[in-house]
């Protein structure tokens, strides 16, 4: 396997998703903007997507790829059974959790978003539409499941290529919005449920090759199986960190008027860079790693490790750059239309400078937590993730009365920056990574080169200012312009000064 050449598949296909979603949250901001509906409508949509996320991007992967790569190595006969087991304990406590919560869903809401409360009419429409989107919680759940196995055999496109699903389903009833009116947002939530309908069946078309479905509810709890259900909850609270601040920043944020919509556009923007720099290579690396791991050839470990890293810090750090550089001709760009007004424009903005300084914390959280889950060790990450949580539940409390919704993405960086040095300084006490000599020269190299790109970027932003002010309608093509000009001089100067080697696309690891 070769990582470079992976993660460019697994990449290239979350580009597509990533674009797709963008164009999805564009038409939402001019149809919907930042009031009560797109508040509410957030709120039901968060819900499940970050589960989707929580499953789909690499967390499912961390419990369950080393478990079922180690079952590989025995036999196709023996990790099939060890699939079943887990397929069957999972569909049946996921149905189980989906109907609980259908049940209960007032309660349910009134956690998610107390803000809400206190407007009736605000909360029995969130009610409504989280009833409609919640079983997508149990479909994009067994999708991961498949996705999981085509990862563990080091099938990366069609795992990568399921989200785009949903995407082009909510684009669609996007466009025929002016005949919907306010049910708009019913529609979208039905279509998020049918989306994940789509995603199971189009990759359990796509895992037949390797894995053949039994269900059987008669289910054999062996050790194995328990083992892995002890795995996944720290392994899922653990690499999904992120997101569980950022869904705990939208339970505070739905205290303040508008601040849920805030958050969501400025977490869509950064997303793109996350899931390369961070779930992509996470992704990639864990089955080769696991497997490395079990044959105990420290070589390909070290080299596994380092190029990741290596990797994660040359996408991660020049991305954060630019949109701490830009974040308000960003946002303009892509979202200031329609309803999204001004006012819009510049919260979302202050969100999305604070998440950018956390953004190589949040890749790093990703391949580190990696590392611990390929040497079987979930307790570690998920400690150090539970304090972060903590302490980030404690910065946005204390500070929400005093500046607001702001506090959400400072705090939700400054934990992300805490849980990945505890991570890394864990890891080297451990002895589980150390660097290689290559790297350390990397990475000089990578951040002198992101400097150099920050500096021509913001340039190429004074000299478009004109061009890029609100209301420009060619604001968006100027942003590409100067995006691309800004990537074009990172890659070059980075080939000329060896930040990274064509040889490395011929490497296999």
């Amino acid at each position: 396997m070769n990582i470079v050449k992976s993660t460019g598949t697994f990449g290239f296909f979350t580009i597509i998703s990533r674009l797709l979603g963008y164009l999805r949250d564009i038409l939402i901001a001019v149809f919907l903007g930042t009031g009560a509906l797109a508040d509410v409508f957030f709120v039901a949509f968060r819900i499940p997507n970050t589960f989707r996320r929580l499953f789909s991007e690499g967390t499912f992967n961390a419990a369950f790829v080393p478990s079922y790569s180690a079952e590989m190595m025995k036999g196709k006969k023996k990790s099939n059974e060890f699939a079943n087991n887990i397929f069957n304990l999972l569909f049946l406590g996921l149905f189980f959790l989906v109907l609980i919560v259908q049940i209960f869903m007032p309660a349910f809401v009134s956690m998610i978003a107390p803000g809400f409360i206190e407007d009736v009419n605000k909360m029995n429409l969130a009610i409504s539409l989280t009833r409609i989107t919640f079983p997508f919680l149990l479909f994009i759940s067994i999708a991961s499941f498949f996705a999981a196995i085509l990862n563990s055999h080091n099938k990366f496109a069609a795992a990568s290529a399921a989200p785009i699903i949903l995407n082009i389903v909510l684009i669609i009833i996007l466009f025929f919005s002016k005949f919907l009116g306010d049910e708009l947002v019913y529609y979208l939530s039905y279509g998020v449920s049918f989306a994940g309908i789509l995603q199971l069946l189009f990759l359990y078309k796509s895992v037949g090759k390797f894995y053949s479905l039994r269900l059987n509810f008669k289910i054999k709890a062996n050790n194995k199986v328990k083992i892995f259900f002890k795995k996944l909850l720290p392994s899922i609270f653990s690499s999904g960190v992120t997101q569980i601040n950022i869904l705990i920043g939208t339970i505070i944020a739905s205290f303040q008027a508008s601040a849920v919509s805030y958050l969501y556009y400025a977490d869509r923007i950064y997303q793109i860079n996350l899931a390369l720099a961070g779930i992509a290579i996470g992704v990639v690396i864990l089955p080769q790693l696991s497997k490395h791991i079990q044959s105990k050839k420290k070589d390909k470990i070290l080299l596994i490790q380092n190029k990741a890293l290596e990797l994660s810090l040359f996408l991660s750090i020049p991305a954060s750059v630019a949109l701490i550089i830009g974040s308000e001709y960003i946002t303009s760009a892509l979202f200031g239309y329609g309803s999204f007004n001004e006012i819009a424009v510049k919260n979302s903005a202050k969100a999305l400078y604070f998440f950018a300084l956390g953004l190589p914390a949040f890749s790093l959280i990703k391949i580190f937590s990696s590392f611990f889950f390929a040497n079987h060790n979930t307790k570690t990450p998920f400690y150090i993730s539970l304090l972060s949580v903590i302490l980030n539940i404690v910065i946005s409390v204390y500070y929400f009365k005093e500046i607001g919704f702001i506090i959400i993405p400072i705090a939700t960086s400054i934990s992300s920056w805490i849980n990945g040095i505890l991570l890394f300084i864990f890891l080297k006490k451990d002895d589980l990574f150390s660097f290689n000599k290559i790297f350390i020269l990397r990475f000089i190299k990578i951040i002198f080169t992101s400097v150099l790109m920050g500096i021509l970027f913001s340039f190429l932003l004074i000299y478009f200012q004109d061009q890029l002010a609100f209301d420009q309608n060619m604001k968006s093509f100027y942003l590409i312009l100067s995006v691309m000009l800004g990537l074009l001089f990172y890659l070059i100067i980075s080939y000329w000064i060896k930040a990274f080697k064509t040889s490395d696309f011929k490497l296999n690891y």
